[in-house]
């Protein structure tokens, strides 16, 4: 069986303030059989988000490089997150992919870093709105996980996380036949690409206007071990039913 987690992604939100909620829900997690859970706020608050960090909760970045050091103005290393305190990195986000151009090889070699700076790779996956209406959901979602993944991988660094990009920001949700679809294929093709052992202990995380209205239904659905949820992981008073509706699960 797979872990559950609910990890929050701040994206480009967050100054110093926002870590009152941080230390709220750190207050609300950290049961001895409730989910994992991880925060990853943006680089500039995540030395004193692993400082507060408590109980449950884990500490993660949104991005790194894939060289180890060098001349690579404004970028961070997994390494640097690491040292800053982060357990956890989110990897080939929809919003990396479109807005920076980085191709499924970048990706791989982003979680090959993160692995080498024994930091756990949350690797984001998802499919167009022109994609799904032409039938490639499937496709596009597998190509991406065979494409990311570099050799190494097992189910303590390594998490895949299913956003529609359609489904980001928009408040439109994955309907759960949907979900399920996707997330049994991706088990399926994870066997294929680590075995079956490491696809069984892997988290499938869903990513996509989570909210505290949807989330029971959600972790009802197959193979959904937790979320990734953008936008509700800004407030403890969104943030903390998910992760009550992922210990219920």
């Amino acid at each position: 069986m797979a872990r559950k987690l609910a990890a929050g992604n701040w994206k480009m939100n967050g100054l110093a303030a926002a870590l009152a909620e941080l230390d709220t829900i750190a207050a609300g997690t950290g049961a001895e059989d409730g989910p994992e859970v991880a925060l990853c706020p943006p680089f500039t608050l995540i030395a004193a988000a692993a400082e507060r960090a408590k109980g449950g909760l884990a500490i993660g970045g949104q991005d790194c490089h894939a060289a180890e050091a060098g001349a690579h103005t404004g970028d961070v290393s997994a390494a640097m997150l690491a040292d800053a305190g982060a357990r956890y990195v989110i990897l080939g986000h929809s919003e990396r992919r479109q807005d920076h151009g980085e191709s499924d090889a970048d990706v791989a070699a982003k979680v090959s870093a993160a692995w080498a700076a024994g930091l756990k790779a949350i690797v984001c996956l998802g499919e167009s709105l022109e994609q799904r209406e032409a039938g490639e959901t499937l496709e596009v979602v597998q190509g991406q996980l065979a494409g990311s993944i570099p050799e190494g991988a097992d189910a303590e660094n390594l998490v895949v996380a299913y956003e529609p990009i359609w489904a980001i920001g928009t408040g439109r949700v994955a309907e759960p036949p949907q979900i399920a679809e996707v997330h049994d294929a991706l088990r399926t093709a994870l066997s294929d690409l680590c075995g079956a052992q490491i696809a069984e202990a892997t988290p499938l995380l869903y990513g996509g206007s989570v909210k505290a209205a949807n989330a029971a239904e959600i972790f009802a659905t197959s193979n959904v071990d937790g979320a990734l949820v953008g936008g509700a992981s800004l407030k403890a008073g969104d943030f903390l039913p998910i992760v009550e509706a992922l210990h219920g699960a």
